[in-house]
């Protein structure tokens, strides 16, 4: 008989949540609030009411009334894998460190060396893991630090919030101490005789990491601090603001206050420079009334520098509008090549005799037609090891692989 609330293997575990990812997600983007209703979930099922019988017996999801909830075992991997978890899961730090000092402890007085090497990786282990929870809070810290400010509404419940993650930012701070102390006074014993190159390694990784952590949570306390200052201003200002609200439509602000006299004493933009405003001139202004007429002949005489007929080019010609073919003469590689491989000739010479170019060759463009065929046409070609000098020239005899020499 199957157990309920266990799936048999690792696999039928990963293929019941890839059949039902659809729902899953869904349910995932709805996590905070109430209104994932039973139908709904039925419907995004793959086998409606049967799939959402298996899942509530393996304890994937439970079923509140007429709404569907994700259970929290599921609900917290997802978030911490995702990274998107509000908890600032500060208790499994202190489960890490208990495990260490009982895997420290078992290390100690075991005798077995097969069980001493066992407690050693498991020590190692906690060791990393212990390392990691601890970066792993501080980002979720400053994740929720954030988000706290920016995104609750309400300045009392924004204040007590940031204060409780102020609490969980110092126990944070006890722990990296506590761990500190595991490595360089609580456990000294352990960490001279069981030290080798790979825990060597992962105490300076791990005293790396908790350096950062603890850094990292200096600054979160200057930014709670700066926070918490800010909504005590923007608590006093709210305050004010609604005392004054209150005497406006009492009707008794001026009789009560000297608002009056504290605006007319401040002045405070009277160093500000004076306003200069521009307005556009609309189009049928422009065209249909006088002064718009005015305006235009003013702008055609010259007023306006970038109208006026000195910035204007002048008129193309009618020669100018007629089109016109320029020749450019060129010489035709392929053309070249194909006659140097009908001759028996060596490259270089046949280049420099060639009859049938189309322009008057000098030199240099001669050695540049030479070196365009031997590179381009290489695997046609078959380099000899003797080599000729023209004037300043050194080259060497190619010759087309079909030749015989």
């Amino acid at each position: 008989m199957e157990k309920i609330g266990h799936f048999n293997s690792l696999d039928e575990l990963i293929r019941a949540l890839d059949r039902e990812r659809t729902l899953l997600k869904d349910m995932f983007a709805k996590r905070k609030t109430l209104s994932f209703r039973y139908e709904l979930a039925r419907e995004l099922a793959v086998r409606k009411e049967e799939s959402l019988d298996f899942l509530r017996n393996h304890g994937v999801i439970r079923v509140n009334g007429d709404f569907v909830e994700l259970e929290e075992v599921y609900l917290r991997f997802f978030e911490e894998v995702l990274e998107v978890n509000e908890e600032i899961n500060v208790a499994s730090v202190k489960q890490h460190i208990d495990n260490l000092n009982s895997a420290i402890e078992f290390y100690l007085i075991e005798t077995s060396p097969s069980r001493k090497q066992k407690y050693l990786g498991d020590a190692k282990k906690f060791l990393t893991n212990m390392a990691m929870s601890i970066l792993r809070s501080v980002i979720d810290l400053k994740r929720n630090i954030d988000s706290t400010y920016k995104n609750e509404p309400t300045l009392a419940v924004k204040k007590k919030k940031l204060e409780k993650l102020d609490e969980k930012r110092r126990d944070i701070a006890v722990f990296i101490h506590e761990c500190e102390k595991i490595i360089d006074e609580k456990q000294p014993s352990f960490f001279q005789v069981a030290m080798d190159v790979q825990l060597r390694d992962i105490v300076v990784d791990v005293k790396y990491k908790l350096h950062e952590a603890y850094h990292n949570l200096i600054e979160l306390d200057r930014q709670i601090i700066n926070y918490l200052n800010q909504i005590e201003y923007q608590g006093r200002l709210v305050q004010k603001i609604q005392k004054l609200k209150y005497l406006r439509d009492q009707l008794v602000l001026e009789s009560h206050t000297d608002v009056l006299g504290m605006l007319v004493a401040r002045n405070p933009v009277w160093l500000e420079p004076r306003p200069r405003y521009q307005f556009k001139v609309s189009l049928s202004m422009l065209k249909n009334s006088d002064m718009g007429l005015a305006l235009l002949r003013g702008i055609a005489k010259g007023r306006g520098q970038r109208l006026s007929r000195g910035n204007l080019a002048e008129p193309l010609a009618a020669q100018d509008l007629c089109q016109k073919a320029e020749e450019i003469p060129m010489v035709d590689v392929s053309e070249v090549k194909a006659a140097f491989f009908a001759s028996s000739d060596h490259l270089f010479h046949f280049v420099l005799n060639y009859a049938n170019y189309r322009k008057p060759m000098d030199d240099e463009e001669l050695l540049v037609l030479f070196c365009q065929i031997a590179t381009q046409y290489l695997d046609e070609l078959q380099v000899s090891d003797k080599y000729q000098v023209y004037g300043k020239f050194e080259y060497p005899l190619i010759y087309p692989k079909h030749a015989l020499h």
